[in-house]
């Protein structure tokens, strides 16, 4: 198993790597428009596919990682914003109104 904390860039573009951090299926999209990345992102043969890249975009992204480059401080930010985004981190924190009893 290679661990390294340095950041490589090896087949993957480096705006891939930050932008998917935010906005993994839209930098999907563009990547596979712009065909930067033919070697990760396979040519499409059915609709499975597609619907694995649109309901768990962030674990195909990490598995393009971990391919490239193994275990390194990229797969660990990628897989920190995973554990967030899955956690609850991006949910919206509902305040109840605190109601008080006049006598």
């Amino acid at each position: 198993m290679h661990f390294d904390l340095t950041f490589p860039v090896h087949a993957i573009p480096l705006w891939f790597l930050v932008l998917s951090l935010f906005l993994p299926r839209i930098c999907m999209v563009v990547a596979w428009l712009q065909h930067s990345m033919t070697t990760y992102i396979p040519p499409v043969v059915g609709i499975i596919p597609v619907i694995v890249a649109l309901l768990i975009p962030r674990i195909l992204i990490l598995f393009w990682i971990y391919q490239d480059q193994g275990i390194t401080i990229w797969f660990l930010l990628h897989l920190i914003a995973l554990l967030v985004a899955w956690g609850g981190g991006g949910h919206r924190v509902v305040y109840r109104r605190r109601r008080e009893v006049i006598d």
